[in-house]
């Protein structure tokens, strides 16, 4: 009788599993059955390729009972764009004075409206608008 490796079988059942969901999410539950089944945590990263400090974070979440987060997976920032708000009146503003690159329109920003914003914020905006600033 032959002896299945978990190092033989893990991968061809991730590479099955993506067909249905992201990698992330398939890293994340093969480690899930792996930690549960007593597999050193050290030993789970190599085996999933999910990084040791996920690893850490993973079996300390399931040995508080909280897993369900672990489910899904967030892509890009999830909160309120900073500048969604005041977006028409910094155009406004723009159009009205003369700003000669990126970094003065930011400038502006955080003295007009007091929040800090990079030039590549400022460039997304304008590209965004279609402003030429």
């Amino acid at each position: 009788m032959s002896t299945i490796k978990a190092e033989e079988i893990i991968p061809k059942i991730m590479i099955f599993l993506r067909l249905f969901m992201c990698e992330t999410l398939v890293k994340r539950i093969m480690s899930m059955l792996l930690l549960s089944l007593g597999v050193e945590k050290s030993r789970v990263t190599e085996m999933t390729g999910l990084c040791a400090r996920s690893v850490h974070k993973l079996k300390k979440e399931m040995e508080n009972g909280d897993i369900e987060r672990q489910f899904k997976v967030e892509t890009g920032r999830q909160g309120k764009r900073k500048l969604q708000d005041i977006e028409r009146a910094i155009i406004e503003e723009v159009e009205k004075n003369d700003y000669h690159s990126q970094q003065q329109i930011a400038d502006m920003i955080e003295e007009k409206f007091g929040l800090k914003v990079s030039s590549r914020t400022v460039g997304r905006l304008l590209k965004k608008t279609e402003s030429n600033g």
